[in-house]
């Protein structure tokens, strides 16, 4: 990765990972909400054959510190579970049944959900069969500032 390149759109921010001239990662954050206390990290992408480089790491750090900036206290994205078969231990299960039990035991499986909570992102919430029936959105959030 040779750089990240961010084009500010009024209240939305968007960062660009390049290499060699070409774009192998993107995000942004969304117009902060909740008297500008809340961020939304959307959309992240990093090209497949670029995974696991630190891309997807910087371009987030980044977008941090872009809300930090902005004066905003939380992060939060969505994260579809809506593969066939699904990927987390929240798919193709009743959410509405014990709920808690299932967060305490969650498992990421192979969704991206793995990749933030390693970068300190916690499930803040779910939206059961978001997706379809047994595909959740699954909600992180993340603290920008220290108490």
């Amino acid at each position: 990765m040779d750089e990240i390149n961010d084009l500010l759109v009024p209240e939305n921010t968007l960062l660009a990972a390049l290499e060699d001239n070409a774009v192998v990662g993107w995000g942004g954050i969304l117009a902060p909400d909740y008297d500008g206390n809340v961020i939304e990290l959307h959309p992240l992408a990093v090209r497949r054959d670029k995974r696991k480089q630190g891309i997807g790491r910087a371009i987030v750090t980044a977008l941090e510190d872009t809300a930090r900036k902005q004066g905003a206290l939380t992060i939060y994205l969505g994260a579809d579970d809506e593969s066939n078969g699904g990927e987390t231990s929240l798919a193709n299960c009743d959410l509405f049944d014990n709920l808690p039990e299932k967060l305490m035991n969650f498992n990421p499986g192979t969704h991206q959900s793995a990749f933030y909570l390693k970068l300190g992102y916690k499930i803040i919430g779910v939206m059961p069969d978001a997706s379809g029936m047994g595909k959740p959105d699954i909600y992180f959030g993340k603290r920008l500032l220290s108490k």
